[in-house]
């Protein structure tokens, strides 16, 4: 359209009257082109433009009328502020581009995607950030294995801005570090809660808003002989355990303080077991999930809701991931289609399923 532009005006004024004058439409020309072309061709096509005009002047033989000269320069400066505004666009967004990489690279990193199968389990993952230009917020989950089981551990950083980024980074390190370790339960779990201090002291050091972050998490082992699930949750939503029509969530007796809140070394960890059978699934939670709200504010029915998805995973033999594709579109539908809070589940079961849906999916890509 700019081409045609350019060689159309000075047809068109070659038969028009003296007295009319189209050529000032020549300054659509550049800047049509700045919307979709980088400066290079932006100022091709100005200067194009500004030929075209001089030629237009001359089929008239006013090109020394001042009108005529106020024009061509006009366009001038029109196309050299609009190369110009293409070449600033042009550099912010290789810039933007590269921030991003490096960014979608570190959180990645830093929340790596969990692999679809671990020993005798299969595994599917959900994450959403609330900041829609983020795929990585304050919830976190990681996966490792040790000799005889798999250990899962999620959470949730409460605070704000970086900070909350920092607890997810310290929580993630420390539980790598140990997790694969024959450890017990409780000895992770007060690990844990000594990295957590160790990181509170660290950004209290640095002058942060150290005191307004603390950590609610949940750290699960499963044998690779046992059908049981061995839990510790530290003030986290307790886990679903779906089994055939119902999904009861898996309450301990002894319930931790959250990691942060607690002295250190004062609080107790005690581990609890629970059944695990072969076609029961698993669910691990932020409470991102269990408190979405509908329009009339109503919290998500997550227990309901769980046992629907998994009846309909075991009829499609598609596993956990079926199970939480469908779990994760009913949350969105429910919500209306925007969470107000980070959310992370995880869904469990023994074997692989017949026919899997898909496999687990990396942080923010929904």
């Amino acid at each position: 359209m700019p081409l045609t532009i350019v060689i159309a005006v000075p047809l068109i004024d070659l038969w028009l009257p003296r007295n009319l004058h189209v050529a000032p439409l020549l300054v659509v020309a550049p800047t049509i082109t700045a919307a979709f072309a980088g400066p290079r061709l932006v100022a091709a096509i100005g200067g194009l433009a500004v030929l075209s005009q001089i030629v237009a002047g001359l089929e008239k033989q006013a090109l020394g009328d001042e009108r005529v000269v106020l024009e061509v320069v006009s366009l001038v400066v029109v196309s050299a502020l609009v190369t110009l505004f293409c070449y600033l666009r042009e550099r912010h967004q290789a810039q933007l581009t590269r921030a991003q990489l490096v960014s979608e690279t570190t959180q990645l990193a830093l929340l790596r995607p969990l692999p679809p199968h671990a020993g005798p389990l299969s595994i599917a993952s959900e994450y959403r950030s609330a900041e829609p230009d983020s795929r990585l917020g304050g919830d976190l989950f990681a996966v490792t294995r040790t000799e005889h089981s798999t250990r899962f551990l999620i959470g949730d950083v409460r605070g704000k801005g970086l900070t909350s980024l920092n607890g997810t980074s310290i929580m993630l390190g420390a539980f790598r570090a140990t997790a694969h370790r024959q450890a017990p339960l409780p000895e992770l779990a007060a690990y844990l809660e000594g990295s957590v201090h160790w990181g509170l002291g660290e950004l209290d050091h640095a002058q942060d808003e150290s005191g307004e972050w603390f950590v609610t998490a949940l750290v699960a082992d499963i044998p690779d002989d046992e059908q049981a699930v061995h839990v510790v949750n530290m003030g986290h939503p307790p886990p679903l355990m779906i089994h055939e029509a119902a999904a009861t969530p898996l309450l301990v007796r002894r319930p931790a303080p959250p990691l942060g809140l607690g002295g250190l070394g004062e609080a107790s960890y005690v581990e609890e077991i629970f059944p695990f059978r072969r076609g029961d699934f698993l669910l691990l939670y932020t409470d991102g999930v269990s408190e979405a709200r509908d329009s009339e504010g109503d919290f998500y029915p997550l227990a309901e809701r769980a046992a629907v998805a998994g009846r309909s995973a075991v009829w499609s033999d598609g596993g956990p991931s079926a199970m939480l594709q469908h779990l994760f579109g009913d949350l969105l539908s429910y919500a209306g289609g925007e969470l107000g809070d980070d959310m992370a589940m995880i869904a469990v079961a023994w074997g692989v399923p017949e026919n899997p849906a898909g496999a687990a999916r990396a942080p923010g890509r929904a």
